[in-house]
């Protein structure tokens, strides 16, 4: 028994040794019976002139002597100490947490008191709110760049068209009422809902996006009402929110709404109607607080008079349409647009790469069926082929170049004739060539010549070989 009390004592003086924290030990009668150096050293004395005596006699205005005679604790008091009885009179405070100690008959035997000195509590303090000023600066560099990115004042455009519709979307986000995006592809559907999100009150809770035509419709109801754990072969362990819950305050925007199975489309009015999402698998429906911003390139008037879509839930999304606008009907967007694009590149790669006059001019003309999507990538792949440090005719897809030269050249001269065979000819080597990733002998294989008259071809175009980046 003696073993084990020594042991214990061992390891109780390691542990006040070790911690910040000042601790001191009396007995039911208030004598103290043990103190840490850091205790004395805060009071200014020692464990000799300290143990034994009254704690009264060390701290004046103790409670130590309630707490062991009326057998209680108490965490976290602020302990104001009399004038004269800490070693710094500046540093006359601090955080204390008191209780007795009970044997295994209940009897209280002793008490005990941990103290927080308030310098070392201050740089713990100062040392969480240094990290959590971090934090919420990323927090908010981050808001900020989405928010710019993503908002009414950062689009780009200065066409009528769209200035029109750029203001509906700037009223659209005062308010809460359901927004139908319609349009073709590509024309920045997305990006327009997030800008309604962002300019409206609800701009500092979550935006959830769910594409209805990307995901099987077999696990669309999960994806957006969630799941209880074991509700079906292969739910996950705790279940899943699904998307509604998840913009629980926010937005949800439900992309390619047109392709969204009819079943769904029920479930998904009743939800709108009774502003409530019920688990697969669940008994009791969650209450939802949502702004819906719905988008789709579809025709959903044809769709709803052919039987291919709810007409109650078109109404119900339909409250605020905007028709986004196709690039070719806003022409005086579209250098803006390639301007755009190709400079985030020169950013990224530090060149000076820009478009030649020829290239402009093509850009001008193209029908554009792809959009602003198709414009990203023609200039992505074009900054990627050209030579030099402007893009040109033939740096752009075969398609593109060859409409642009026969739009350009007319009449029956047989000298612009040999310059559109030309021109053609050289896009065509040169797009072959790009798709073989510069290899003569693979392109020469797709042309159908020898390699050697490959090299006179490209000799005769200028055409330098390019090596992949």
């Amino acid at each position: 028994m003696k073993n084990d009390l020594d042991r214990y004592k061992y390891i109780f003086d390691e542990i006040l040794t070790m911690t910040d924290d000042g601790f001191i030990v009396v007995d039911k009668e208030g004598i103290v019976t043990d103190i840490n150096d850091q205790y004395c050293d805060f009071l200014g004395t020692s464990k000799e002139k300290a143990i034994g005596r009254s704690i009264k006699e060390i701290i004046s205005n103790t409670k130590m002597i309630d707490i062991v005679k009326n057998a209680y604790r108490e965490e976290g008091a602020i302990h104001k100490f009399a004038d004269g009885e800490t070693k710094e009179s500046d540093n006359s405070f601090l955080l204390v947490s008191r209780s007795c100690v009970f044997n295994e008959k209940q009897e209280v035997i002793a008490g005990v008191a941990q103290v927080k000195f308030r310098l070392q509590t201050l740089d713990c303090a100062q040392k969480l709110m240094r990290e959590y000023s971090e934090l919420e600066f990323y927090k908010e560099e981050y808001n900020r760049i989405t928010t710019n990115q993503y908002s009414f004042d950062g689009m780009i455009g200065s066409s009528k068209n769209f200035l029109d519709i750029k203001k509906t979307g700037m009223r659209a986000a005062k308010n809460l009422f359901p927004v139908l995006l319609t349009g073709e592809t590509g024309t920045g559907k997305e990006v327009f809902a997030r800008a309604i999100h962002n300019g409206s009150d609800r701009k500092n809770k979550p935006m959830v996006s769910i594409n209805c035509g990307a995901i099987p419709s077999e696990l669309l109801e999960s994806e957006l009402f969630g799941y209880e754990e074991g509700s079906f072969t292969g739910a996950k362990k705790g279940g899943k929110k699904g998307k509604f819950i998840q913009a629980d305050g926010g937005t949800i925007f439900l992309d390619e709404i047109g392709d969204m199975p009819l079943d769904m489309q029920v479930k998904l009015l009743r939800v709108l109607q009774e502003k409530e999402v019920e688990k697969i698998g669940g008994t009791t429906p969650t209450s939802v607080d949502i702004r819906v911003i719905a988008a789709t390139r579809r025709n959903l008037n044809e769709m709803v008079k052919e039987g291919r879509f709810r007409e109650d839930l078109y109404y119900r999304l339909n409250v605020i349409n905007i028709e986004m606008i196709p690039l070719r009907e806003r022409k005086e967007d579209i250098l803006i647009f390639a301007n755009y694009f190709l400079n985030k590149i020169n950013i990224e790669y530090r060149t000076s790469v820009t478009l030649s006059n020829e290239v402009k001019k093509c850009f001008q003309d193209y029908s554009w069926p792809g959009n602003i999507r198709e414009l990203d990538n023609v200039i992505k792949s074009a900054y990627a082929s050209c030579d030099e440090f402007i893009i040109q005719l033939t740096d752009l897809p075969a398609k593109m170049a060859s409409s642009h030269k026969v739009n350009s050249f007319s009449g029956s001269d047989e000298k612009m004739l040999k310059n559109m065979v030309d021109s053609y000819e050289c896009s065509i080597v040169k797009e072959v060539l790009r798709k073989c990733n510069w290899n003569c002998q693979l392109a020469a294989n797709e042309l159908g010549i020898h390699r050697s008259l490959l090299y006179k071809k490209m000799d005769k175009f200028g055409i330098k070989i390019k090596k992949s980046i």
